[in-house]
């Protein structure tokens, strides 16, 4: 395709995603609302650091007031809480026979679909480490899933394109039918790094500590069943099993899934989530009212209750401003207020 990538986003997600594509031979443009990330960029290029490859990529990228004409393929890589207004102002650039793949954490597929058509919008899981670091300067931490699909679940000759792509940058990159699937198991999985969050111990720590276990096993099955009422099938991935997290789950199923996360994840040169990178470091708004806040909403609307997920949503608020501090203490806290 003549056509450059459209890259909306070019922190840890979208920036990891575009050097790779770079170094593959892609023609690529950024657009990112950081006006000192956009500058160091054009200044020196991307720098990404860290233990899978290290380079710098010279490209272009522009302020979203700045961009003009119109693209094929754009990747939606901005924070789940920014998903409607970059939308919006994506789909002006967006031709009319172009797509948008969500490359995010959440349900984002859902509110850019309104904005962009249904027809229009690709399905996309993520689950590799990386964060940004400073302006130009991205850290891509650790290999995890890649997954690409058509929301309707249909093979077409675009998802193949955009999956043959994503070979580019993960060769196990999967093509699937079940988009829908590993989002909801990324929902659950997520809803466990959220509970990781509330502490200051690393994510591997808190998943292979025994004491925390059992409050983020039921916290999981929270999300596990509004997936299962609503009729998703969530997928495994890196060491994630989501049936070891469902109500017909046995001790030794769920221990072995925490084992196996541990594991994964001390093999990660990032050993805290973004979100706690959010609360401890950038002192900013996490995503989870775009993350867990849905699985309430959708509880809600399904009658089915989901007290460990609402109480989650609160204590990271707390934490955002100021009333709470980081504590194992808060997973204990969360384990008393259900009981």
């Amino acid at each position: 395709m003549s056509q450059p990538i459209l890259i909306w986003g070019a922190g840890a997600i979208g920036g990891t995603l575009g050097a790779a594509f770079i170094r593959a031979g892609h023609d690529l443009i950024f657009v990112d609302n950081v006006k000192e990330h956009v500058d160091a960029i054009n200044a020196g290029g991307l720098r990404i650091e860290g233990p899978i490859f290290q380079d710098t990529v010279k490209v272009k990228a522009y302020l979203p007031e700045e961009l003009q004409g119109t693209f094929e393929r754009a990747f939606l890589c901005v924070k789940a809480h920014h998903t409607e207004s970059a939308a919006h102002a994506l789909v002006k650039h967006l031709s009319s026979d172009g797509y948008v793949v969500s490359a995010q954490n959440g349900l984002n597929e859902r509110v850019i679909a309104p904005i962009a058509g249904d027809h229009r919008v690709i399905g996309c899981f993520v689950n590799f480490g990386a964060d940004y670091l400073e302006p130009g300067v991205v850290h891509y931490s650790g290999r995890g899933a890649v997954v690409v699909g058509e929301l309707d679940g249909k093979m077409t000759g675009r998802i193949q394109d955009i999956h043959a792509l994503m070979l580019q940058f993960e060769p196990r990159a999967i093509l699937t039918d079940n988009i829908w699937g590993f989002l909801w198991g990324k929902l659950i999985y997520g809803a466990l790094l959220f509970g990781t969050a509330l502490t200051n111990d690393s994510i591997a720590d808190v998943l292979a500590n025994p004491q925390a276990r059992p409050v983020l096993r039921k916290l999981a099955l929270e999300v596990a069943t509004v997936a299962a009422v609503n009729n998703i099938q969530p997928e495994a991935f890196d060491g994630f099993d989501p049936a070891a997290f469902g109500p017909l789950a046995s001790a030794e199923q769920t221990n072995k899934s925490f084992d196996d996360m541990a594991a994964h994840n001390r093999k990660s040169a990032k050993s805290h989530s973004g979100i706690w990178r959010d609360l401890a470091i950038r002192k900013r708004k996490t995503e989870v009212d775009a993350q867990v806040l849905p699985v309430v909403e959708i509880g809600s609307d399904s009658h089915v209750p989901t007290p460990l997920a609402a109480r989650v949503v609160a204590m990271i608020h707390e934490i955002e401003d100021g009333k709470r501090p980081l504590d194992l203490g808060n997973l204990e806290e969360l384990a008393r207020s259900v009981a």
